[in-house]
């Protein structure tokens, strides 16, 4: 089982990025997915997350801002960043909860910055 995250990259502040999570080994969609982040000399939090019955959450830094969405046929879930500050700049994760056992992928890292 592997899950990696993809999609980060440079934007300017007000830009957008779309991340994807990706899973092999198993279908992402059997399985809770959270994104997280890390910035320089903090701890990681939680951003969003998706249960298996579609219900969604996300901490109140993002919310109107980014949305996430699974996509079964790539067997991705997505996490679409819009108006990206400053304060975004991390690496962000993903990590997925099955059958009681949590995975998580390697980071992508975005940076916000003009």
């Amino acid at each position: 089982v592997q899950l990696q995250a993809s999609g980060g990259g440079l934007v300017q502040p007000g830009g957008s990025l779309r991340l994807s999570c990706a899973a092999s080994g198993f279908t992402l969609e059997d399985a809770a997915i959270g994104w997280f982040r890390q910035a320089p000399g903090k701890e990681r939090e939680g951003i969003s997350c998706i249960s298996t019955d579609g219900r969604i959450l996300y901490t109140d830094s993002v919310k109107g801002r980014f949305t996430i969405s699974r996509n079964n046929a790539k067997n991705t879930v997505d996490l679409q960043m819009n108006s990206l500050k400053s304060e975004d700049t991390a690496v962000y994760y993903c990590s997925a909860e099955r059958m009681g056992s949590v995975y998580w992928g390697k980071g992508t890292q975005v940076t916000v910055s003009s």
